[in-house]
Parts: structure tokens; sequence; C-alpha cells
């Protein structure tokens, strides 16, 4: 099944950028996965830590490059990938990640796209490229979802887009 085209949303600089994240994080519950894609610096990890934020969590994120998984604990915990320094995508199960992804906390996962035959049933997944047409700071993330889980978030992503 391909990954259903939803919207894109524009982000002028790294706070809008992390709250976006907020806003999906708001509205993620236990089991919601996030897949991110996108160049080195695009901003996975500012989106990351807005989902963070928007889950009620105080810690300060960064990204797992060399730990390749980081554990938030709160009421729903973030299970934060990147999987850009994985060797062979089919050592995932190593670090746990079919114990994590699609239990009792939300997952995001930096790089996805390394690991696409390893990735859960559902999900949301988004593209994030930095627009150097009209500036460095501005993003341009694309919106997709696989399988018909979360849908919640989109239906939160759908009102707000009707409000602006």
């Amino acid at each position: 099944m391909r990954d259903k085209y939803i919207r894109t949303i524009e982000t002028r600089n790294e706070e809008e950028t992390k709250a976006f994240g907020k806003f999906l994080g708001e509205h993620a519950k236990a089991g919601d996965t996030f897949c991110l894609t996108g160049d080195l610096g695009s901003g996975k990890t500012v989106l990351t830590k807005g989902i963070a934020e928007g889950l009620g969590l105080s810690d300060e994120v960064t990204s797992p490059t060399f730990a390749l998984m980081n554990i938030y604990q709160g009421e729903v915990p973030l299970y934060h990938f990147d999987v850009y320094r994985l060797e062979d995508p089919s050592m995932i199960a190593d670090i746990g990640f079919y114990d994590f992804v699609g239990s009792d906390g939300v997952s995001v996962i930096e790089w996805a796209d390394l690991i696409q035959d390893y990735l859960p049933d559902g999900y949301i997944r988004l593209d994030i490229k930095r627009d150097f047409k009209t500036g460095s700071d501005r993003r341009v993330i694309t919106v997709y979802q696989k399988g018909e889980s979360m849908a919640h978030v989109l239906h939160a992503l759908e009102e707000r887009e009707k409000e602006l």
C-alpha cells in the first residue's frame, strides 16, 4: 500500500516547525508513530522536540544519532529513534524497535525511509524539506498517511487548517 498524500504545511522558522510538532504531540496518543524523512539539518529533531512538548514532556530532546534510540518518560512516553547510523536495516529489531513501536508510547522515527521495509502498518510520515528559494529557515512539510491509524491526528490537522 502506498502512503496517501494528506497536505503540505509550510513553516517560516524553527519556532513554527517546533510549534507544528507540538500540535501533533498534543493530538497523538499511545501507539502512534510519526516517520520523519529529510536531509541533514532539515528540522527532524526540531519537529520531534515539538512533539515531546505537545506530549507534556519537559526533558531536553536530543537526536539519538549515536544511541539510535532515546526514551523520554511521561504520562505517554516518547520513543525517539534515529536510524541514520544503523549499519543494516534488518538490525532494527536488535535495538528493541518492535518492543516500543505501537506500544504504550508515541514513536518518532528519524530517517524512516532507511528502514521502509520494517515500519509498522500504520503511521503518519512527514517529509521535511528546507525551502532555499524563499529562505533557509523555511520548511516544507509534506504529510502522508499509511494505513488507517492516526485518523484522530489527521482530523485535528484538518480542523487546524480550516481555522488558518
